[in-house]
């Protein structure tokens, strides 16, 4: 029996499934900042030590936290997750893919791969949904309060997740795996089943691995945000990515109907790739 072929969603969040940063929906208001506060902090964190945004925002975190008495916990910071707003569709987008995907006879799992927290996105209501999250982490000391960052995944960083996935291997800490020579037609998921969505230059790389790789990446872009609009078209017409859509994942959105078309070339592809076998 031929297993049916898997198509891998791969989304970044903050911006593409979300209109803002993660942390802006909770975490900044309860240790008393705004969020252009906190991120001004945080880029001057940044910026005056030559270091990673990412790890600046994460110590930012611990501080901040530490200050308002507030204990950086798993469980607390997967509290901040559960206000967080998504774009229009988001929470139905999940069983409509799916059930499309099934339809085709393919099997369809979604993937987050974000600069931002796990514990947060772990709180969100469409946390079920995913196969596997991949962002940062923090470590944890024996008594659960964060002591320093486990994972801090940067806009190359989040390259490695594509690799991992195309692999099948959930594990973070995992070096040896990843870079295994491993014939193609025994990885997981092929790239050319992949589908990244992405909304900014951060995404750059993936959406480069993606696309060079025959998969196909999908610029979205808060419909209501000319600049972010801007920078979708921009991506467009580099090459970095082979489609745009608004941020919106209704089913009569265009982020569906490209799916759709996606899923169904995958299909048409594979069944072209079995008919040229021997008879």
């Amino acid at each position: 029996m031929t297993k049916k072929p898997i198509v891998a969603l791969i989304y970044d969040f903050d911006g593409t499934l979300s209109p803002g940063n993660m942390q802006e929906f909770g975490f900044i208001q309860a240790v008393g900042k705004t969020k252009e506060e906190f991120w001004k902090m945080s880029d001057a964190i940044a910026v005056g030590n030559d270091a990673s945004n990412v790890l600046a925002y994460m110590k930012l975190m611990y501080d901040e936290a530490e200050k308002a008495g507030i204990r950086l916990r798993k469980d607390s910071l997967r509290g901040f997750g559960k206000d967080i707003e998504l774009y229009p569709g988001v929470r139905e987008w999940f069983p409509l893919v799916n059930s499309y995907g099934k339809s085709r006879g393919v099997r369809v799992e979604h993937y987050i791969n974000s600069s931002g927290l796990k514990e947060i996105i772990e709180g969100s209501p469409i946390a079920g949904e995913f196969k596997h999250i991949y962002a940062g982490t923090f470590i944890y000391d024996g008594n659960g309060e964060a002591r320093w960052p486990g994972v801090a995944v940067d806009y190359t960083a989040k390259t490695q997740f594509i690799f991992k996935i195309n692999k099948g291997i959930t594990s973070a800490h995992d070096t040896k795996m990843v870079n295994a020579k491993i014939a193609a037609e025994k990885k997981r998921i092929p790239y050319t089943n992949m589908i990244y969505f992405g909304d900014g230059e951060t995404d750059v790389p993936c959406m480069k691995i993606v696309g060079m790789f025959g998969g196909n990446p999908i610029a979205v872009y808060d419909p209501a945000n000319a600049k972010k609009k801007a920078t979708a078209q921009k991506l467009r017409r580099q090459g970095r990515v082979k489609f745009t859509a608004p941020a919106v994942y209704t089913e009569d959105s265009r982020a569906f109907k490209l799916v759709c078309a996606i899923i169904d070339k995958i299909v048409a592809d594979e069944r072209l790739r079995v008919l040229g076998g021997f008879v």
